[in-house]
């Protein structure tokens, strides 16, 4: 059959993203423009839903105006976004407040004061978390990330905004209410919310036991669709600000780890992917529903329909090579934030002047906590063994085989999950543009790591190949086929014994000191 293309949305936590991508997975272009995020005390990290809205239809427009492919090739949308952003709105679609961002912890207190009680497993009060645990896979977290969290802490810390709240919606069916006007969650981006029973993953629905537990109202939640059902038209208004002509569908999608699993071709059950952005995970498709709920590991929805996905979440990845640039070597800032801006080839110089292991230079990458695998918002990074002689390109190598180590650290229990070692992990992201990057974890995992052939796209192709899935053009079967790998990195047995020791040093770095960081930080997290 003839392309068809699809503008596919990829809202990320830095900003948005727009591609023209072929109903086969092809990027024809795109545009991105940064979205900013205020960070207040206490764990807050919010972001203006109009600076998306803006961002999209700036990015949109430009993206349509450049003619990679004629406007009415366009036949779909599709919007990837982040996973556990929260917007408030009312009756008319209108923000009522800041989005809650995933990075926003300030509701921790509202769920541990909820989940507490005797006895007590990990926090959480035994009975109680066996309400969730059959249901939902997993239960609110302590640390305070979910939309749930985010929805306790508006209603007790901003009670108006509730009062005022038509629907809580993730950040991803906000962006689709305001292409449609419709309201509605797809069965994947609501699962953060914890109110879903997702044991026949063929049958997901609200559960009313469990949103009464946590006194909110089941007519401020969205409508439940499919990640591949058509949510409706583009609004007319919309489609002539963009430039887009005729019958432009809008795809539900799905949000960033699920768009990220299809982007990357793993959607094949035990097929593993490695993403490298702002944050980090290992995941991938199980034939399974099953918890960890030690190490924050679950198999939840994912946009194929009828399969799961096992996810998990390393806080920060490619943001602590960010904060290391610009707020301790004050050098050139966003360099993984603007996909046109590319000086991996400069960072991977840098890191080529440096030996395996950065002289035994060890970075730990908790600047926001950690999610997986433990939860612990009371974390913070740091730089360790440093000497008079360290400079900057070591603390640069350092920084990747830190977040390495922590991914090593996660890894292990993701392959205890799935009940199986990864062959090999197809590796996505900004991070993953570096091929020195690249051969640190596979290195550091002892895996093979298969670039993918722009891997800063992922996002934005799984968001068009579920559109495109949605459209009839192609099936999910077909997505292995059509993913192109770059090279293929294999581990360099001469690096292992350096990254053992240093791995293990790593781990020894956690648990010598988790407890001060509590001391020193739980009042402000």
């Amino acid at each position: 059959m003839q392309d068809q293309y699809i503008l596919a949305i990829d809202h990320g936590t830095s900003g948005i993203k727009a591609a023209i991508v072929s109903s086969r997975g092809k990027v024809m272009d795109f545009e991105f423009e940064e979205t900013p995020i205020l960070f207040l005390p206490g764990g807050g990290a919010e972001q203006d839903p109009h600076d998306w809205w803006r961002a999209l239809i700036n990015t949109s427009k430009k993206l349509v105006g450049k003619s990679a492919v004629a406007p009415e090739a366009i036949t779909a949308v599709c919007v990837s976004s982040t996973f556990s952003t929260t917007v408030a709105v009312d009756a008319a679609g209108v923000p009522l407040m800041n989005a809650v961002t995933w990075m926003d912890y300030r509701g921790a207190e509202y769920v541990e004061r909820f989940m507490k009680g005797f006895p007590s497993v990990c926090g959480y009060n035994l009975f109680k978390i066996l309400r969730w645990l059959p249901k939902t896979g997993g239960g609110p977290t302590l640390s305070g990330k979910d939309d749930i969290a985010h929805v306790l802490l508006i209603k007790h810390r901003f009670p108006e905004i509730y009062a005022r709240t038509h629907m809580f919606l993730p950040s991803k069916d906000y962006l689709n209410l305001r292409l449609t006007g419709e309201f509605a969650a797809s069965f994947d981006s609501i699962q953060l919310f914890w109110v879903t029973d997702i044991r026949d993953v063929d049958h997901i629905r609200y559960d009313d036991n469990l949103i009464r537990c946590l006194g909110i109202e089941r007519q401020k939640l969205p409508p439940l669709k499919k990640a591949t059902e058509i949510l409706g038209p583009l609004k007319k208004a919309v489609a002539e600000e963009i430039g887009l002509t005729g019958d432009v569908k809008v795809v539900m999608g799905s949000p960033d780890h699920q768009s990220a699993l299809v982007g990357s071709g793993a959607v094949r059950d035990f097929e593993g992917h490695l993403y490298i952005g702002t944050s980090s995970w290992v995941q991938a498709i199980v034939p399974f529903k099953k918890t960890d709920v030690f190490r924050s590991i679950a198999a939840f929805p994912s946009a194929i329909p009828g399969k799961y996905q096992s996810v998990n979440e390393q806080d920060m990845a490619g943001e602590c090579l960010d904060f290391i640039l610009e707020k301790v070597l004050q050098a050139r800032p966003g360099h993984g934030r603007d996909p046109s801006m590319d000086i991996y080839a400069d960072l991977d110089a840098i890191v080529g002047r440096v030996p395996a292991g950065s002289y035994k230079l060890i970075f730990t990458p908790w600047l926001n906590g950690e999610r997986t695998p433990v939860d612990d918002t009371a974390l913070r990074g740091g730089l360790y063994n440093i000497s008079k002689t360290t400079n900057q390109d070591q603390i640069v190598r350092a920084v990747m085989e830190g977040v390495a180590y922590n991914t090593r650290w996660s890894l292990k229990y993701v392959e205890r999950f799935i009940r199986r070692k990864f062959g090999h992990l197809n590796m996505i992201g900004g991070g993953a543009k570096s091929d020195a990057w690249c051969q640190i974890f596979a290195d550091v995992l002892q895996r093979e790591i298969r670039q993918v052939e722009n891997p800063m796209q992922a996002n934005a192709r799984g968001a068009a190949l579920i559109a495109a899935v949605a459209l009839g053009r192609i099936a999910f079967a077909d997505i292995p086929g059509l993913t192109q790998i770059r090279r293929v990195f294999q581990p360099d047995p001469a690096h292992r014994a350096i990254y053992d020791e240093l791995y293990g040093e790593f781990l020894n770095i956690y648990h010598a000191n988790r407890g001060m960081f509590r001391r020193l930080n739980r009042k402000s997290a």
